[in-house]
């Protein structure tokens, strides 16, 4: 498999990863449930892809005997399909995180206000684009 690639994709665990190459702080590796979306058949043979380090390295490896294969010669669409999963997932953590993070004191209490609270982290997140 490539190495060092911006994303890498796993069928069986149904994650998505966004590599450090590619931004992410560190690999970031989500979960997808969209078990329609893996279940494709276009899918159907595909063990896992290392995506973005060149065009001539990049690998999508097969299940069976096949040989693997550029993700471009595989014709399975565009990395988007699988990015865009992630920005979704990320966006939720991203939000997630920004709901939890509050400025409280020893029992729990609310130290700050709404207004404060943006001063502090800035705005909730509501979009995010790899």
């Amino acid at each position: 498999m490539a190495t060092n690639a911006n994303w890498t994709i796993v069928f069986d665990d149904k994650i998505v990863i966004k590599n450090y190459a590619e931004g992410a702080s560190e690999g970031i590796g989500y979960f997808i449930s969209d078990d329609s979306f893996w279940s494709d058949s276009k899918f159907s043979n595909i063990w896992a892809i290392q995506h973005g380090t060149s065009v001539t390295s990049d690998q999508v490896e097969y299940r069976d005997e096949t040989p693997h294969s550029s993700f471009a010669d595989a014709n399975i669409g565009e990395i988007n399909q699988f990015s865009s999963k992630w920005d979704l997932a990320h966006l939720a953590k991203l939000q997630y995180n920004w709901d939890n993070d509050n400025a409280v004191d020893s029992d729990g209490n609310s130290t700050e206000t709404d207004a404060e609270k943006i001063t502090r982290l800035g705005a909730r997140p509501t979009s995010y684009s790899s």
